[in-house]
């Protein structure tokens, strides 16, 4: 019995025929645009990826600022 994956199932519910050429071992003649799209993919996912990280260094900044705010006053106030 051949194992079916996850990924498979993916791909039979996304086009029915791109499976059964897949099975049939027929390979994509537009390859070139395939690796165009991976490629945006990978550029997309890094400038994903960067945008997170600097949004929380934004957030960690913040929360640095506001305790040094408070660190300030509450010394402004002691004798």
């Amino acid at each position: 019995m051949r194992v079916i994956r996850a990924s498979e199932i993916g791909a039979y519910l996304y086009c029915h025929r791109a499976w059964w050429y897949h099975l049939q071992g027929i390979t994509s003649e537009n390859q070139q645009e395939l690796a165009s799209g991976s490629g945006f993919h990978r550029r997309h996912g890094r400038r994903v990826l960067s945008a997170t990280l600097l949004r929380a260094a934004g957030w960690i900044l913040l929360l640095a600022a506001l305790v040094v705010a408070a660190v300030t006053a509450t010394l402004q106030f002691l004798p």
